[in-house]
């Protein structure tokens, strides 16, 4: 039971990006700001007039109060390069982070030693017709068989924005995790990401339907607010879908961000704090 297919196909292409390197310089104990600025500004000026296509800085803060262990001290400033030129990525990189090792932050040291650089593949989703692509059956005793395409089709049109529940009533809120009362799923679809949220409970539905817009998920999950976000409304299921266009870069192969697959967007998400009824709590 269900629609007829539409009249194209969707297909996967995969091609090659370009070149890839990565560092991770460690930065521990105090003044991490200031060590993050100076290791950029050198390597910066390291690469000179000509540097990669591409060129992007993560500084992720790890590093706790009064550590009882060196690990527990750092931060970790994640530099990660692309270009068309593989010469670009490679020692040009490789040789301007580690020649600063003896002249840069104190405690200068990285996570492993960088490369001369690798490919990176992207992955890009279309659609052709239907026709053009043989559709075979191949039965247990080897004999294939051509399956045609159904003459009747329907073209994709788009849902409209859903049906949604009576809101709850106002009552007292607490500010608490927004995965106390919602679950959540996420992951990749090429350069764009799905995040899944739903309800346990009819109650928890009326609210999460009209607290969590694409303005609010914006605002829980700031790397979203310039991008194109979609919401669809799943009332069966009391749940909503968002579709992040561009977030992922050009997908997996690109490692384009620290979750290249997006798969923990919506434990993040769940991470982030709301005011939500405490009748819900």
């Amino acid at each position: 039971r269900g629609e007829a297919p539409p009249p194209t196909l969707k297909v996967g292409l995969n091609r090659l990006g370009g070149w890839r390197n990565e560092v991770v310089f460690v930065l521990t104990g105090l003044d991490i700001d200031a060590k993050a600025r100076l290791v950029r500004e050198q390597l910066e000026d390291a690469l000179g007039k000509q540097p990669p296509a591409e060129v992007r800085w993560e500084l992720a803060r790890t590093e706790s109060a009064d550590p009882d262990t060196e690990e527990r001290a750092a931060a970790y400033l994640r530099l990660v390069v692309r270009d068309p030129d593989a010469e670009r990525v490679g020692r040009a990189v490789s040789s301007a982070a580690i020649e600063l090792a003896l002249g840069s932050y104190p405690g200068f040291h990285v996570t492993a030693p960088p490369g001369k650089g690798a490919p990176y593949g992207v992955f890009e989703a279309a659609y052709t017709e239907a026709g053009t692509v043989p559709h075979t059956a191949v039965l247990h005793d080897g004999e294939r068989v051509a399956v045609p395409h159904p003459r009747v089709t329907r073209e994709l049109t788009d849902a409209g924005p859903g049906a949604l529940p009576e809101p709850l009533p106002h009552g007292p809120t607490r500010r608490a995790p927004l995965g106390l009362v919602a679950g959540a799923r996420s992951g990749d679809k090429g350069g764009d990401a799905n995040i899944g949220v739903w309800a346990p409970t009819d109650d928890a539905w009326r609210w999460l339907a009209h607290e969590l817009t694409v303005e609010r998920l914006r605002a829980l999950l700031p790397e979203t607010a310039e991008l194109p976000v979609v919401r669809h409304v799943l009332p069966h299921l009391r749940a909503l879908n968002f579709t992040v266009a561009g977030i992922l870069g050009e997908g997996v192969a690109a490692q384009a961000r620290f979750d290249p697959q997006g798969k923990a967007l919506g434990e993040w998400l769940r991470a982030r704090h709301v005011d939500i009824p405490e009748a819900l709590l």
